[in-house]
């Protein structure tokens, strides 16, 4: 197993040179270095045994066919094997470290690769799943890949568009080189074993606990908008203080209200990632701003309160500052509860190779929030250094790593199909 997690960490540092960015890592969806990325982890999915297609919202699959059918019973007709899933994705936050999201691609690669040379067959079909967009960089909206992969995808996500006017529609029809069409799910929820997905954990926790890996039991609910303000544009030399409509200074306050609001709500998080303005000139009073705003809440219920209070809030600042301000949502999700099933196995296996498990909420979203839609979810986290993510400096040990791997590659061994 340590050649396997020796063979992990050089495709880790190799897909980690593929950036559409020079000198630091960014692949976006359906940017010219995520369809580098693809080709690359393509290759090694071959090299695992795995067949390997491309789907129309450029997720990159691989798949394990099921030994053959055995029959059960009397029954004549053999059982028509399930399919378990496992991934997460393959694009980036600007200048990113390389283990958020390809780690959880590449462990289930060398996992089968590792079952593979054993001999060992399973009863159940796998799929390795490379999803193209979840961190949603280029559209502000999250998810795109596995709301793809899962029939979820709607005409309103097509209509979203990037900081260059390109909808999402265009840049798939740009992908296909024709007329894109919503895609159905890919499977049906009753051919479905499950959705398990590998991550590190974004967070301190496994550190403080002195622990290679923990297993989840629920991920927060997440909110997403893009808010413009609007005020007038005007000569910063000339105009009086007390005429001004500045969209920058609304939003200003508007920002320390989202803070003030956070941080008195116990488990809450709100942040302010991105900001436009316009006309973007050093001398001119700035007459429109357009922000993202990123909510999230283990709790649902606590979660759409602090909006509506966040709500209040953005509409006294127009009312009072003579401004206008439209918000639109691009993402919503639910808090998400993982399979009890799925994730009792999990800790078996943890335990197994750990000695023990433990229980963890994650507070940053992933794939497994939409693919919980489609089948049982379960997560596996990673230990992070300093629970440092969306970094360069990102960083899980190759020690973890291997302790990962095997507990992937038990988990399979051990799940009933």
């Amino acid at each position: 197993m340590a050649s396997s997690a020796q063979q992990l960490n050089r495709w880790l540092t190799e897909l980690g040179r593929i950036s559409d960015e020079p000198g630091q890592l960014t692949r976006t969806f359906l940017s010219p270095a995520m369809k580098r990325a693809n080709a690359r982890v393509s290759v090694w999915m071959r090299e695992a045994g795995l067949t390997v297609r491309v789907d129309s919202v450029g997720n990159l699959i691989g798949r394990w066919e099921a030994a053959a059918p055995v029959r059960r019973g009397g029954s004549r007709r053999p059982a028509r094997p399930k399919t378990l899933l496992l991934g997460s994705h393959l694009d980036t936050v600007r200048n990113a470290g390389r283990f958020d999201g390809p780690l959880g691609v590449l462990l289930p690669i060398a996992a089968v690769a590792a079952l593979r040379r054993r001999g060992v067959e399973l009863p159940f079909h796998v799929e390795v799943l490379g999803f193209s967009e979840e961190e949603g960089v280029r559209f502000a909206s999250g998810y795109l890949g596995s709301l793809g992969y899962s029939g979820r995808l709607r005409e309103a996500d097509l209509a979203l568009r990037d900081d260059a006017g390109v909808t999402v529609r265009q840049a798939l029809e740009a992908f296909h080189g024709g007329p894109f069409q919503l895609p159905p799910a890919a499977h049906p929820r009753r051919d479905l074993l499950g959705y398990v997905e590998v991550h590190i954990e974004q967070g301190p926790v496994l550190e403080e606990r002195k622990l290679a890996v923990g297993v989840v039991s629920a991920i927060a609910g997440q909110s997403r908008f893009k808010l413009t303000w609007t005020g007038q544009a005007g000569h910063a030399g000339t105009t009086p203080m007390a005429l001004r409509r500045d969209a920058l200074a609304g939003v200003a306050e508007f920002a320390v209200a989202v803070e003030a609001l956070a941080r008195r709500t116990p488990g809450l998080v709100a942040t302010i990632g991105s900001m436009t303005v316009s006309p973007g000139a050093s001398n001119v009073i700035p007459g429109r701003v357009l922000h993202t705003l990123d909510v999230r809440h283990a709790s649902d219920a606590v979660r759409k309160k602090a909006l509506l209070a966040l709500g209040r809030a953005a509409a006294k600042t127009a009312r009072a500052r003579q401004l206008t301000c439209r918000w639109q949502r691009t993402q919503h999700d639910g808090a998400v509860n993982c399979s009890p099933t799925l994730t009792a196995q999990l800790e078996k296996s943890v335990r197994a190779v750990q000695g023990q498990s433990r229980s963890l909420v994650s507070g940053a979203g992933h794939d497994a929030v939409v693919m919980a839609k489609l089948a049982p979810v379960a997560m596996l986290f990673v230990r992070c250094r300093a629970g440092l993510s969306h970094h360069p400096d990102e960083f899980a040990s190759p020690g973890d790593i291997e302790v990962a791997l095997r507990v992937l590659v038990d988990f399979l061994q051990a799940l009933d199909g």
